[in-house]
């Protein structure tokens, strides 16, 4: 059990992925409170071999500039479109804080299924398989100083394959987390054994909730830790709709795969 004294919460979502051979970082949160949790939780910053950046929304990304001052070794992992200024439905800034210069020799671009290490994947293809699983509505970008509507094209996700069994890392799924799994199920043809993250059901409609429980009963994941933009109340709606063990991935957590 990790002692969780001493750790502070935000909204937002970062993740620390350890193996063997690779210490990696997904997502900085919203500013750089993701550090001071890791001095408290053991974790050197500056022994993280790679930073993996989901997307360009700002509790994700607001740690980078941080990271980097107390990391200068990381290469850093992202689709193109993380720095693209992004707003919300009251046309807030919520991008990205920083440009792609301050990366220096750092940055790599994501366009493939990228190993890691032994096992551990950047998935940065999420079709858009079922329509209804998508949750972009308000959301817009600025592309060559046109306001457009936002598809999440610099959404990326982690996959790691254990004991021929797949365990997906999600931080938001905007793009939706029936097709996240299917894009991996059919990518790697193995059964899911964990989902851990965000599945943005906050304020999804009941259509969007109808599809999602009934795709997920029929994916049959071993467990499923939900936290961030899923929202307690859908949380706790999906214990009684799914089966398997759910639980809420609160920060400090600790999970052996």
């Amino acid at each position: 059990m990790v002692n969780t004294q001493g750790l502070f919460a935000e909204h937002g979502l970062s993740l620390y992925v350890e193996t063997d051979n690779r210490k990696i970082l997904f997502d900085t949160g919203q500013t750089g409170l993701f550090i001071q949790n890791a001095v408290n939780l053991g974790v050197n910053i500056e022994d993280i071999d790679c930073l993996v950046l989901s997307h360009g929304h700002f509790d994700h990304t607001g740690g980078l500039i941080p990271f980097l001052k107390q990391n200068s070794n990381a290469t850093v992992y992202a689709k193109r479109g993380i720095f693209t200024p992004r707003y919300n439905r009251e046309n807030r800034f919520i991008g990205t804080d920083g440009e792609e210069t301050q990366l220096a020799n750092r940055l790599v671009w994501v366009d493939e299924v990228t190993e890691l290490d032994e096992g551990v994947f950047i998935m940065p293809n999420i079709p858009f398989i079922h329509q209804v699983d998508t949750h972009c509505n308000g959301f817009t970008k600025k592309v060559q100083n046109e306001i457009i509507p936002d598809d999440f094209e610099d959404e990326l996700y982690l996959a790691i394959r254990r004991k021929n069994k797949i365990n997906i890392l999600t931080a938001c799924s905007h793009r939706g987390i029936t097709n996240i799994c299917s894009s991996v199920t059919d990518y790697f043809k193995l059964p899911v054994n964990l989902i851990l993250g965000g599945f943005h059901l906050k304020e999804c409609t009941t259509e969007q909730y109808i599809h999602i429980t009934h795709y997920l009963r029929l994916l049959q994941p071993k467990s499923m830790g939900l936290c961030h933009c899923t929202g307690i109340e859908k949380y706790a709606d999906l214990h009684g709709e799914c089966d398997g063990h759910l639980f809420y991935n609160y920060t400090g957590n600790s999970i052996t795969i």
